[in-house]
């Protein structure tokens, strides 16, 4: 009876901390960048840490790696968050400053942070470039994690395009000129239709691309064929069809 409520509320209250802890995230502890370069794993120093973004982790777990001698020892006790996108590991490169990243590094650095997240110990908070000394986020923090927005959403579209209109099969002859087909894996595309070749337009992009176009169906992403037809993708207005070639043809041949 009664141990047994006592207990049960015990387990209650303690699973109310955890969630009020989980909610504020550790009232993240705030180092300066002086601290953290005490954590660099070496005999008489206190741990092994490392900043991405700012976010600083307790790495111990992987001291092979990020210790005194490992292979990546020059992240530890500092924020090298460019380094993370661009493998640079000489002093130049073992810094916080990310202007000037391409898209696709700025994919790298945010996958390497959700690793950490996954895998190692959330310490806090370095005061610097992307958390000011309350730990609240920089104009500069804002900024690229604006831009790693950006980045997915392009990321998810481009692989959206991919799937819509995958590369048409080509080969290229002297005597015969230019063979275009559609298969139903062309472009890297599994899918459960070939399609018929279309000349892809992108806006602002130069020159035209060979596609495969589903010819049946709604459009894409528009499962109600009832109002929209049923040629596909066919209508959509950066198509444009190959001369001299049927339009519903699976294969096309340019003569050169």
């Amino acid at each position: 009876g009664a141990m047994w409520r006592g207990a049960a509320a015990a387990l209650l209250c303690l699973a109310a901390a955890w969630l009020l802890c989980r909610g504020f995230e550790p009232r993240a502890r705030l180092l300066s960048a002086a601290e953290l370069r005490r954590y660099r794993g070496a005999p008489g120093e206190p741990g092994l840490y490392l900043a991405l973004l700012g976010r600083v982790f307790d790495v111990e777990r992987g001291r092979k790696h990020y210790g005194p001698g490992g292979a990546y020892s020059g992240l530890a006790g500092r924020d090298a968050t460019r380094a993370f996108a661009s493998g640079d590991f000489t002093p130049v490169g073992l810094v916080d400053n990310v202007s000037g990243l391409s898209p696709a590094e700025l994919l790298s650095i945010h996958s390497w942070l959700s690793f950490y997240r996954d895998n190692y110990e959330p310490v806090g908070k370095l005061v610097g470039r992307f958390y000011d000394e309350n730990g609240a986020p920089t104009e500069a923090l804002r900024e690229v994690e604006a831009a790693i927005e950006e980045a997915l959403k392009f990321q998810a579209e481009s692989k959206q395009k991919k799937q819509q209109f995958p590369s048409c099969n080509s080969e290229w002859s002297s005597a015969k000129g230019t063979r275009f087909w559609c298969s139903r894996q062309s472009g890297g595309v599994h899918r459960d239709w070939a399609g018929v070749p279309r000349k892809l337009y992108s806006p602002g992009g130069q020159g035209s691309r060979c596609v495969c176009v589903r010819s049946s169906g709604p459009p894409w992403g528009q499962p109600d064929s009832s109002q929209h037809g049923d040629t596909g993708d066919l209508d959509n207005p950066h198509l444009e069809q190959y001369e001299g070639c049927h339009p519903l043809a699976e294969q096309c041949v340019l003569l050169t």
